[in-house]
C-alpha cells in the first residue's frame, strides 16, 4: 500500500431506498468495501443502522486512509437490518455503488444511483458520499441528561433520544445520534465521543443544533424540543438549555419549555492513533494457536487440514505466514509463543487443550476450528477484554462456524451466560475459504484490520496516553449564559 497521504471521513445518506418489510420500511446500514485485488473486496467498516426510514442519513462517519498514488475502488452496499448477527447474507440488498476515493475526495460529495446488480436500478434509490479531511485527532466527549421532558406517548411516557447537528454550507447536518432510553423524562444518556472535526469542523462558533425526540418505531418520532448552542457554550458545562417545541411556543403565551436539556460534561481531548502508541514503544507480540481436534483428519491425507503435502503449504501455514509476516515488524524478538489444543499428548497421552507445539511449556516459543463449548469461549472473551488483547481466529475448512461468528461484535456487544458484556470488541473472525484464491496479501488486510482501534480502545479505556505523542491543548471555553 502506498503511503498514507491522509485521512478522511466519509458521510452517507440514501434516498428513496426501496422497502422490504412488509408494512413498514426498510432498516438501512451502510457496508464500506475497499477492492484488495484479484476480484476480492474487505469490509472496511460500517455505519448504524437507522429504523424504519426511505431516506436515511447515518450520523457516523465511516473512516478510510486516503493514498494519492493508488486507485481505491470502493464499494457502498446498503442493506435492510432485521437481525443481530453480523453476516450479511441473510439480509435484504437495497442497492450499492461503486466509485473511487479519489473521486470522492475530488469533488467533495458525490451522489450515484443505487444498483441491485449491473444494469439493474434499485428503483429510485440514490446514495450521497461527503468527504472531509480529518486535519483535527482531537475529540468531543459529552455526558447527557434531561429533566422533566413532555409526556409524548399515549399509554407511557416518552422514549427520547438526542440527535447533533452542525450548520455548514446553509444545511444542518447530524454529526451524532444517541441511545433511545425507554419510557423516561428523565433520561441520562451514554457518555459519547464525535471527533471534533465532524462535530464542528474545528470551529467552536459553529452553530449546533440539538434536538430531543419521542422515538416511534413506525420512524414517525415526535420532536419534543430543541435548542440552538455552539461547543464554545457547551464546553462552559454543566450548563443547561431549555428544549424548546416551536409550536407550542408560538401557541402558549405561559410556556416555558417542554424539558431541559443539562449538559454535564463537555470536554476537548486528545484522540491518540495507533501509530503514536506504535511509536511511543508498545509491542504487538502475536501468540498462535493450533487446532488438532480429529475433525481436521489424518496429516498424512490430502483430505486433511493438516495434511503435508510435498510443497509444505497447507492452509494452516498460509494463514499463520499470511498474518506473522505483518505482525512480525512490530516484535523486537521475533519469536512467537505457538500452542495447541485438542490433542492426544505425550507421555500419558491425554487429551490437552493447551500444549506447546515446540514440547517445552517453560519457552514456548517459535522462530518465524470450531469451538465446542460456546459458553465457556463467550466467558473467556468478556475476560480478556479487559486486558490489552486481540483474538484473531481464522477459520480454516468448511466447518459450521456459527459459534465463531458470534464471538466477532459486529453483530452487538458479546455478553456472557452471567449477562456481563465483553469492555470493548477483541474478536475478529475470517473464513479461510473467502481467501483461497485471493492474494496472501488479502486475507492479512481482513484479519488485521481491527487491531488498530482495537489496541487504542483499550488503552483510551485505561486513561493511558503513548510516550512519545504530541498533546494537543484545547482552548480555553468562554464563560457559558444558560439559555
Amino acid at each position: 500500500m502506498a503511503h498514507c497521504v491522509t485521512s478522511v471521513q466519509l458521510s452517507i445518506s440514501c434516498d428513496h431506498l426501496i422497502d422490504k418489510d412488509v408494512g413498514s420500511k426498510s432498516d438501512p446500514l451502510c457496508v464500506l468495501q475497499q477492492d484488495v485485488g484479484g476480484g476480492n473486496w474487505a469490509e472496511l467498516c460500517r455505519t448504524e443502522r437507522v429504523r424504519n426510514c426511505s431516506s436515511p442519513e447515518f450520523s457516523r462517519p465511516l473512516p478510510v486512509d486516503y493514498h494519492f498514488e493508488t486507485v481505491q475502488k470502493l464499494r457502498f452496499g446498503v442493506y435492510d437490518i432485521d437481525n443481530k448477527t453480523p453476516e450479511l447474507g441473510d439480509d435484504d440488498f437495497l442497492g450499492g455503488a461503486e466509485c473511487t476515493l479519489g473521486q470522492i475526495v475530488s469533488s467533495q460529495t458525490v451522489t450515484l444511483p443505487l444498483m441491485l446488480k449491473p444494469g439493474k436500478p434499485a428503483g429510485q434509490g440514490t446514495i450521497t458520499i461527503s468527504a472531509q479531511e480529518v486535519k483535527d485527532t482531537r475529540v468531543v466527549t459529552m455526558e447527557v441528561e434531561a429533566r422533566n421532558l413532555d409526556k409524548k406517548d399515549f399509554l407511557g411516557k416518552s422514549d427520547p433520544f438526542l440527535e447533533f447537528y452542525r450548520q455548514s454550507d446553509g444545511k444542518w447536518h447530524l454529526v451524532y445520534r444517541s441511545e433511545v432510553i425507554k419510557n423516561n423524562l428523565n433520561p441520562t444518556w451514554s457518555r459519547f465521543s464525535v471527533p471534533l472535526q465532524h462535530f464542528c469542523e474545528g470551529d467552536p462558533s459553529l452553530p449546533i443544533q440539538v434536538r430531543c425526540s419521542d422515538y416511534d418505531s413506525d420512524g414517525s418520532h415526535d420532536l419534543i424540543g430543541s435548542f440552538q448552542t455552539n461547543l464554545t457554550q457547551l464546553q462552559g458545562s454543566p450548563v443547561e438549555f431549555g428544549c424548546i417545541h416551536p409550536e407550542k411556543q408560538q401557541k402558549k403565551k405561559s410556556y416555558k419549555n417542554s424539558g431541559t436539556i443539562w449538559v454535564k460534561v463537555c470536554q476537548i481531548e486528545a484522540e491518540f492513533s495507533f501509530l503514536d502508541y506504535v511509536m511511543g514503544g508498545c509491542q504487538i507480540n502475536f501468540t498462535v494457536g493450533m487446532d488438532f481436534t480429529g475433525s481436521n483428519g489424518d496429516p498424512s491425507s490430502p483430505d486433511s487440514l493438516h495434511y503435508l503435502s510435498p510443497s509444505g503449504v497447507n492452509e494452516y501455514l498460509t494463514a499463520l505466514w499470511s498474518v506473522g509476516c505483518v505482525v512480525q515488524d512490530y516484535d523486537t524478538d521475533k519469536l512467537f509463543p505457538a500452542f495447541g489444543f485438542g490433542a492426544q499428548v505425550p507421555p500419558d497421552w491425554q487429551v490437552s487443550h493447551g500444549f506447546a507445539l515446540n514440547f517445552n511449556s517453560s519457552n514456548p516459543y517459535c522462530s518465524d476450528g470450531a469451538v465446542s463449548d460456546a459458553e465457556a469461549t463467550k466467558e473467556a472473551v468478556v475476560r480478556a477484554s479487559h486486558l490489552p488483547v486481540s483474538i484473531i481466529i481464522v477459520g480454516v475448512g468448511g466447518a459450521d462456524f456459527t459459534a465463531m461468528k458470534e464471538l466477532d461484535g459486529d453483530g452487538g456487544p458479546l455478553r456472557a451466560r452471567s449477562g456481563e458484556a465483553v469492555a470493548r470488541d477483541i474478536v475478529q473472525f475470517v473464513p479461510f475459504r473467502q481467501f483461497q484464491n485471493a492474494p496472501r496479501e488479502a486475507l492479512a488486510q481482513a484479519v488485521l484490520a481491527e487491531v488498530p482501534q482495537q489496541l487504542v480502545s483499550y488503552y483510551k479505556a485505561q486513561g493511558l496516553a503513548p510516550h512519545k505523542a504530541p498533546v494537543l491543548p484545547a482552548k480555553d471555553p468562554a464563560p457559558a449564559p444558560k439559555n
